[in-house]
């Protein structure tokens, strides 16, 4: 299931389990019986996180492809929304540096739609799989845009939530806060960390 999420990209899941200690082979870009025996280790590993708490399904597709650190601090996370009152899905999670730079693409170079993003692959900590981003919803499943006082007032209870779980959260940030933005703290540079995955290394 996972080589799905990263399609061809497949140099860039082989980091991700090689940095988890879970495949041992080369980062040579091949899907061979060493990545498919660590795939399918990092779906098993997965799975039994699910005891901390199941969610809809587009929030399980998006927890299926973060490191499994972040995969765990993101369901304790949702449960404490949930135990809390808060409709809370995870809308973003693990890009590879092509779906980055498609992304900062948008609205740049003549490209439709918002710019949403200044970082380029590679660039952002969502591009190793310890950044998600959660959105909250009304009991009818409209998105809450922040718009109102009460919508502005549950994601800071969302953030505080966060907290204890020595999370990161992107409306804690001075400069460019992302309220829906959540991250596990590495203490280190995003281009250290980068350089981290890159080769494979454990970096969360």
């Amino acid at each position: 299931m996972s080589r799905h999420l990263f399609g061809d990209d497949v140099i860039f899941h082989q980091r991700l389990l090689k940095a988890q200690g879970l495949y041992g082979g080369t980062l040579d870009g091949r899907w061979g019986p060493l990545t498919e025996a660590a795939d399918a280790e990092f779906e098993r590993r997965g799975a039994g996180l699910r005891a901390l708490g199941e969610f809809e399904a587009r929030s399980e597709r998006v927890l299926a492809g973060l490191h499994l650190k972040a995969q765990m601090a993101a369901r304790r996370l949702l449960a404490l929304a949930r135990e809390g009152g808060l409709v809370a899905r995870l809308v973003s999670g693990t890009r590879s540096y092509a779906e980055q730079d498609r992304l900062h693409a948008q609205g740049r170079y003549g490209n439709a739609g918002p710019r949403v993003t200044n970082a380029r692959g590679g660039q952002s900590n969502h591009n190793f799989g310890i950044a998600w981003d959660i959105g909250l919803f009304d009991a009818e499943g409209q998105y809450l845009n922040g718009d109102t006082a009460a919508e502005i007032d549950a994601y800071r209870r969302l953030g505080a939530l966060a907290r204890p779980l020595a999370l990161e959260w992107g409306g804690d940030w001075s400069s460019l806060p992302d309220v829906p933005h959540y991250q596990l703290p590495t203490g280190r540079s995003v281009a250290a960390t980068r350089r981290l995955f890159e080769a494979g290394q454990p970096y969360a």
